[in-house]
């Protein structure tokens, strides 16, 4: 079968190398390079953990996650997933912190709890006073987005598959599976897979009430000279706890570390608007996590990039089928973990046509 994958952000290159795998002919066409820097997988890295609050059925998934990764790892002969572990740092009762620790203790999933003063003595860089309790958990890390795109992009050449960066898509035609470009030319397939994230309301505007597009922004910043060993041994903060809604990722294999928070985000009809960092931002981003981060002005902002999401209104994956066109969506901020797992289910769903079954899976229905 003829498969064109329209975006290379993760869950296109995911389902690319899952096609490629399968035995199908593969066309992947990008707005931009690979990574794009201004795609939400084009970032530094993301985090992978197994606690997932109330939406237990995706932290069922991360076992499948995993797998998926680890198959990955032995195609690309590299792994690109630092192992760390995750932490989270409850401030208030019920706040979102304690959320995701009752769902480990409801999946029996095992981790580590930590009084105050044993937080502090572990984590330095923790604020004494300011929390209630800290828990750790081996089962998360970082992932490398930037090397995992490379990485893919070289397996994918390598491996027969027809890959078009800096080809803008400004047209699906959904019963005759066309892709039109930009530059006025087409391309054809028996199947059509649009990854497109953010951008995919540009193509299908029709799914305006159902997905939601977000400007986003993330600070990246050198810690104190003092704490900076710490924060190199320091497992991914999932969660600060109290009303931030905000994480973190540590010193990680020569990376930048990185603050960003779900209170830091405007809604917007259009994935390329105000891309660039405003005056500020960065800072403001930074002091959302002052409780439970002790000397928070000391951190200095090296860098802020900007991001473009889609949500649906209950955060979890989204598919629909139209004509020769499958739309897939697995964004909504905490898709990254899943790519490998998400490019192989929608590969089974297109050699087996079973969409049905794609989509309960996408919606963690298991």
């Amino acid at each position: 079968m003829n498969v064109i994958v329209v975006g290379a952000g993760i869950a296109g290159l995911c389902t690319a190398w899952s096609l490629v795998k399968a035995g199908h002919n593969v066309t992947l066409v990008e707005q931009g390079p690979i990574p794009n820097p201004l795609a939400a997988s084009g970032d530094h890295h993301r985090i992978i953990r197994r606690a997932y609050g109330n939406a237990a059925g995706y932290g069922r998934l991360i076992t499948e996650a995993y797998e998926a990764w680890d198959e990955m790892w032995a195609d690309l002969g590299e792994n690109h997933l630092d192992p760390r572990g995750f932490m989270c740092v409850s401030r208030e009762e019920g706040d979102e912190a304690e959320m995701h620790r009752e769902a480990l203790e409801a999946g029996g999933y095992p981790f580590e709890l930590f009084q105050p003063e044993q937080a502090v003595e572990k984590w330095p860089f923790l604020e004494p006073g300011t929390f209630r309790y800290a828990f750790f958990s081996t089962e998360g890390g970082a992932l490398h987005c930037r090397k995992i795109a490379g990485g893919l992009l070289k397996w994918l050449r390598e491996n027969g598959a027809n890959v078009y960066e800096n080809s803008k898509v400004v047209s699906v035609e959904d019963e005759r599976g066309s892709v039109g470009l930009e530059d006025g030319s087409e391309i054809f397939g028996d199947r059509v897979v649009v990854t497109a994230g953010a951008w995919v309301l540009k193509l299908f505007p029709e799914l305006s009430g159902t997905l939601k597009t977000y400007r986003t922004a993330l600070a990246y910043v050198a810690p104190p000279a003092d704490l900076r060993a710490a924060w190199e041994a320091a497992p991914v903060i999932l969660d600060v706890g109290g009303k931030t809604d905000g994480y973190m990722i540590p010193l990680t294999r020569g990376t930048g570390m990185k603050f960003g928070s779900g209170l830091h985000k405007v809604e917007t009809s259009d994935a390329d608007w105000n891309r660039d960092p405003v005056e500020g931002e960065g800072e403001a981003i930074r002091n959302l996590f002052s409780p439970p981060i002790a000397r928070i002005s000391e951190y200095r902002v090296t860098e802020v990039v900007t991001c473009a999401y889609t949500f649906t209104d209950d955060e979890r994956f989204f598919a629909t089928e139209k004509g020769k066109v499958l739309i897939v969506s697995a964004c909504s901020g905490h898709g990254y973990k899943f790519g490998a797992a998400v490019g192989r289910r929608v590969a089974a769903a297109v050699g087996d046509g079973d969409i049905a079954s794609l989509k309960r899976w996408l919606g963690a229905e298991i």
